[in-house]
This record gives C-alpha cells, structure tokens and sequence, in this order.
C-alpha cells in the first residue's frame, strides 16, 4: 500500500506552513516534508533547508530531488527520501507551487490537492506581518494570488481566513472521512 503525496497550495500568505505544521501535530501519522529552497535559512518562514543555487544545482544533477521548479527567483526541490515515506504507506504533506502540479500528478498517484484561500486583506496583512517582502513584492504577490489551477488538477479549495482549527478540521474531514 502507498501512501498519499498531499500538496497545499495557495497565495503567500495563505497560511500553508502553519497548515501544514498543525495538520501534522493533529494527525501524527501524516510525514512533513521538508523543502530545500535557495533562500538564508534566516529567512525564517517555514522549516526548509537553505542552500546556494550552486549546491541545488548540484544536488538537482544527482537526482536528489523528486520534484524541483523555480518560482519568485528561487530554486524549490523536495528531497528524494519523501519516495520511501509514501512507500512505507505513510502519507506526505508539502508545500507546493500551483505550476508544479501536473509533474507531481504523474509522478505520484493519488496526490491529493488542497488549494487555501483567504480574503485579500488577511493575505495583505499576514504578508506584510512576515517582514519578507517590501510593499511592491506584496502587491505582485497579491496580484498572482487568484491564478487558476493548471488545467487537469482537481484541488480541494479550503477557506483559511477564520481559525487554523476550523481549517485543519477541514482537510483532516477529507482525508480521514470515517474518522470525523
């Protein structure tokens, strides 16, 4: 039996990361995935692992990512041990970019796809709470935040405006119907 990728997705400042970490805490069996960005770890955000373009670079030659794209002039990868995870029948949670998707589709069956929302003006303000980005990065950043979907991936949308509980009830309703 082989365990499901989970992809969240959605806008920066959707939420995603503390989705993630508490869907994690809520149901123990699902396996975060740790993403390897080319971004200072000081950056601070999500847990990530920090690399140069030329060590990602590097590691992309070797094979030792399972997915890796560009976006917001980064390099984003997520290690190949997520593979044995699914493997073992544990599901994965990550944070993926929407343009992604239809790779991860093909190279993982039974990816599960949830894509947060929340109203503009909670994204303008958690983004400009995380101190990452200056005011004309927010603005480009809340400009993509309705892009669609790529064709051929079917996401579950879930609100992230209200409470991380009400959230997390949510997937966790999805992912585990027999248990809510």
């Amino acid at each position: 039996m082989s365990g499901r990728l989970i992809a969240v997705v959605g806008p920066s400042g959707v939420g995603k990361d503390s989705v993630m970490a508490a869907l994690v805490a809520a149901a123990p069996g699902i396996a975060p995935v740790r993403r390897v960005i080319t971004r200072p770890e000081e950056a601070g955000g999500e847990d990530f692992e920090g690399v140069t373009e030329q060590t990602f670079a590097a590691r992309e030659r070797q094979g030792a990512f399972a997915l890796s794209w560009q976006a917001h002039g980064l390099s984003y990868g997520i290690p190949r041990p997520v593979e044995a995870v699914l493997a073992q029948g544990r599901d994965a949670v990550v944070n993926l970019s929407r343009a992604v998707l239809p790779e991860a589709a093909a190279r993982f069956p039974g990816l599960v796809v949830f894509q947060l929302t929340a109203d503009p003006g909670t994204l303008a303000r958690r983004l400009a709470a995380r101190g990452r980005e200056d005011p004309d990065e927010i603005a480009r950043r809340l400009a993509r935040a309705d892009h669609a979907m790529p064709a051929g991936i079917a996401a579950i949308p879930v609100d992230n405006t209200g409470s991380l509980d009400a959230t997390v009830a949510e997937i966790l309703s999805h992912l585990q119907p027999a248990k809510v």
